[in-house]
């Protein structure tokens, strides 16, 4: 992470990050609203999400630390170390989840076994990290250019058809928390990329940008894929479509630029734990093993998933938040702020708790802003007693 990068690079890698068959497949479980519900559903969630991942990127760009160096701040030098170790094992649960996803599609439209896509997508992945985030600005203009046209291309296929009825059981509530829960996946990871950069702070609200224009439109095509084809397997779509190479290049591409980050930051975090072993080898080390998990699991459901990570990282980014831009406090010379890893525990709980309460804007938003009055309260009165 030595080398900078120009908020070009930023965008575009963010906006690669946002095209990823994950969010389409996300999309589609918001059919049942019918497209304006869900459409209001989609941006809400966005709006909320990518605010709170703009504050977590922000934070790494004013203080130059990567995503992990930052939790510091709020749970001490030590502290950090619990959630950089979440943060890894969830990045290799993602790697996994995306290479199974997206080898799963690549076989519906060429058929040469999910098991030998894995690898390949592996070896794609493993290319992005052996080239860098310096060396990739010049190769994902082109990937990104390309993607866009076949994107456009694909929305033209799925939103020329009638709108059937859709059955199915979704509430305005579940899927703003849907919505919400993509962006808030980059939460620990965002300032790996915006610390980076040669203007930081214009860099975050570039990445966050173009992230959320990009993951917009994914939903948008998943939810218009289950309302006017009656399909929810984007494959399946590009097959009858005619996409036969075109729909294996979205496939493929999507699936890299957007797993790129989660094990190149897994290689970033491991790194914060494991000092003397290189990010780009651990990261390597990420994907060899997401692409194990991708091949001996079943890692096809991530409704659930989706959900652990929000319950786990959005308490921890609603205390960050709260120490850098309310507080002004930095913990980082502390071996453990008990405070607020106890805060972060209650969090946790209720998350966990609200996952059977319904919410007119879903779970995180409450999460955090309960999270954030309670951290500056208990953080006031406590530097007036002490």
């Amino acid at each position: 992470m030595q080398e900078k990068t120009s908020v070009t690079a930023n965008g575009l890698l963010w906006f690669g990050a946002g095209i990823s068959i994950a969010e389409i497949l996300t999309g589609t479980l918001l059919a049942p609203l019918g497209f304006t519900n869900g459409l209001i559903a989609i941006l809400i969630g966005h709006v909320i999400g990518g605010a709170v991942m703009l504050g977590a990127g922000l934070i790494g760009a004013h203080t130059g630390r990567n995503a992990m160096e930052t939790v510091a701040i709020s749970f001490g030098r030590q502290g950090f170390k619990l959630f950089a170790g979440l943060n890894v094992i969830q990045l290799i649960g993602w790697t996994a989840v995306m290479v199974a996803s997206g080898a799963a599609a690549a076989n519906v439209i060429a058929g040469i076994g999910t098991n030998i896509w894995s690898i390949i997508i592996g070896a794609f992945i493993a290319l992005w990290i052996v080239l860098g985030l310096k060396n990739l600005g010049r190769v994902n203009v082109i990937v990104i250019a390309a993607l866009f046209l076949l994107t456009v291309v694909l929305s033209y296929v799925v939103f020329r058809g009638d709108a059937p009825s859709i059955a199915g059981d979704m509430t305005m509530g579940a899927a703003i928390e849907l919505a919400v829960a993509m962006p808030l996946s980059w939460l620990p990871i965002i300032s790996d990329y915006t610390s980076s950069a040669k203007h930081p702070v214009k860099a975050a609200f570039v990445s966050c940008g173009t992230y959320f224009v990009a993951s917009c439109w994914m939903f948008v095509i998943g939810m218009g894929a289950a309302i006017y084809t009656g399909e929810s397997d984007i494959a399946l779509i590009m097959l009858q479509a005619g996409l036969g190479v075109a729909g294996i290049f979205v496939v493929l591409l999507s699936t890299v630029t957007t797993t790129f980050l989660d094990a190149f930051s897994a290689g970033v975090s491991a790194s914060d734990i494991a000092r003397d072993i290189p990010a780009t080898v651990l990261a390597l080390i990420a994907t060899a093993i997401g692409v194990i998990l991708a091949i001996v699991l079943d890692v096809s459901s991530f409704e659930d998933f989706l959900y652990l990570i929000g319950s786990v990282f959005a308490p921890m980014t609603a205390i960050l938040l709260t120490d850098f831009f309310l507080l002004g406090e930095d913990h980082s010379r502390q071996n453990i702020d008990w405070l607020n890893l106890l805060l972060w525990i209650a969090g946790f709980a209720l998350y966990r708790c609200l996952l059977t309460v319904e919410t007119p804007c879903g779970i995180t938003f409450p999460v955090i802003v309960v999270i954030m009055i309670a951290s500056f309260i208990l953080h006031t009165v406590k530097n007036r007693i002490m």
